[in-house]
């Protein structure tokens, strides 16, 4: 089944990755000191990171490199048990994987270009979903987290040099942005050979100095695919509920329980702010960027007023632009801008603001059930900032995305310019018996949109009057990708 597995970086890509390595059969040599094979250790660390066993259990005893087993019947049960335990592990992830709409893009843009940069927040499933295309070709895949795969770039140029034939993965990017100039000279030189594209497949959480780097050392020679976390076109309609109130991040939509999910997402952010970006660069407090964060999921779904959040953190307004321009870059927060026209209107020039995962919404605001979130006054801006998230991301290549409001009340929630040139007014409602304000209306009178919908939280389409459709999401966001 060709999907993406519940987790960005897991046993899964371990052991595929030890796959690749070694020509596609999986096999295990001891150690000259008689432990465990090196890569056998990483499958299993990397199976203990994504908690999968209980706190505080020992698989195997937790060391760097190799263990010491000095009996040599007992090495063999130890590593037919390993075996046997990712298996199963393997079987799990097989079994739970939910298709990713983006594989198909990645393999054009792969025949495409040399490179090919997957962006994406952490835990999204960029390395699963990058694996899942090196199995279909000759691959090598390196993680750059993993001291002895780096170790194997000390001389980058020869040794990439030398796996021309294959696709090879860079996973962790931003770790070694010295590669590009590399990455560069080796492109050109295999284009002079007649070898044109499927060279690199990048992996990266889109840092700023990742898109920096690269589109200048690759220019021309690099086409981007953003990765996010699950929508509702590959959760399904069925579970729209529960994918707004988890949200999409593969670990946190596929807990066991809400308690399950919500503990994932606090302790996302929380890595996320301690350790993963300061790792990017930017020096910030973590106390003061959660605060942020914060204020951001409280105002979901309004107009950004920079001043006001500059006054709440006793900062001046440049400093709250490079805050927000940071978290824009890291893919978990959407700038929505306002749709300038010649209408001779006073028009609100301010973008919206949305944090871009509905669960991360509810986590930085303590709300862990769906009776918690209805019970609170984000619950509207919260369902309106996952709609709209998942419906620009149904939207086809090359559509642009706006909302539109006057000094006057008129507004549109969500204005679509489709490939083409025909717009889409899309208002957005929680509830079954959506009501339409006089603003809609009077917005639609000077857009003059070609389509009119409003979106609400049931299944059921039906006509409004005056040309407009009331209408499900996840059947609005199926139509959008489907023109």
């Amino acid at each position: 089944m060709i999907g993406s597995s519940l987790q960005g970086r897991n046993s899964s890509s371990a052991v595929q990755a030890r796959t690749l390595q070694e020509g596609r059969n999986f096999k295990s040599e001891p150690c000259e000191n008689g432990g465990i094979s090196e890569l056998t250790d990483v499958s299993y660390r990397k199976i203990r990171m994504t908690n999968r066993f209980p706190q505080g259990s020992r698989a195997i005893p937790q060391k760097e490199a190799s263990y010491q087993i000095p009996n040599a019947g007992l090495r063999e049960s130890l590593k037919i048990l390993i075996y046997f335990l990712v298996f199963l592990e393997l079987s799990t992830i097989i079994a739970r994987m939910i298709p990713r709409r983006l594989l198909k893009i990645l393999r054009v843009r792969l025949d495409q270009f040399p490179a090919v940069a997957l962006l994406g927040p952490r835990q999204a499933g960029k390395t699963t979903l990058a694996l899942l295309v090196a199995n279909e070709r000759p691959s090598l895949y390196l993680d750059l987290e993993y001291p002895a795969h780096r170790a194997r770039l000390a001389d980058a140029a020869h040794y990439l040099s030398t796996h021309e034939d294959r696709l090879v993965i860079l996973d962790e990017m931003h770790r070694a942005p010295e590669l590009f100039q590399t990455l560069r000279g080796l492109i050109d030189q295999g284009r002079r050979r007649g070898v044109r594209t499927g060279r690199f497949l990048l992996l990266g959480s889109a840092s700023i100095d990742l898109l920096k780097q690269s589109g200048e050392s690759l220019a021309g020679r690099i086409a981007y695919v953003e990765l996010g976390p699950f929508d509702i076109l590959e959760a399904g309609g069925d579970a729209c509920d529960k994918l707004w109130i988890r949200g999409g991040f593969p670990d946190s939509f596929l807990a066991d329980s809400n308690e399950t999910s919500a503990v994932w997402r606090r302790n996302f952010i929380r890595t996320y702010l301690e350790r993963d970006i300061p790792q990017l660069g930017p020096r910030i407090p973590a106390e003061t960027l959660r605060r942020f964060w914060t204020m951001l999921a409280h105002l979901q779904s309004g107009p950004l007023n920079a001043a006001d959040l500059a006054r709440s953190l006793a900062v001046d307004g440049k400093t709250v632009a490079r805050y927000l321009d940071l978290l824009v870059d890291l893919l978990l927060v959407r700038r929505l801008q306002p749709f300038h026209t010649n209408i001779s209107k006073r028009l609100v020039k301010s973008p919206k603001v949305y944090v871009r995962d509905s669960g991360i919404v509810h986590a930085l605001l303590g709300l862990d059930d769906l009776d918690a979130v209805l019970g609170h006054p984000v619950a509207g801006g919260s369902w309106e900032g996952f709609a709209i998230e998942n419906l620009i991301g149904a939207v086809p290549e090359r559509a642009k995305a706006w909302y539109y409001r006057t000094a006057a009340g008129a507004e549109i929630d969500l204005l679509l310019e489709m490939p083409g040139g025909k717009f889409w007014a899309i208002e957005i409602k929680r509830g079954l018996v959506p009501k339409l304000s006089k603003g809609f209306h009077h917005a639609r009178e000077d857009v003059q949109p070609d389509h009119s919908f409003v979106v609400h939280s049931g299944s059921d389409r039906y006509s409004k009057g005056e040309g407009i459709e009331a209408i499900g999401l996840a059947e609005l966001a199926s139509m959008i990708a489907e023109t």
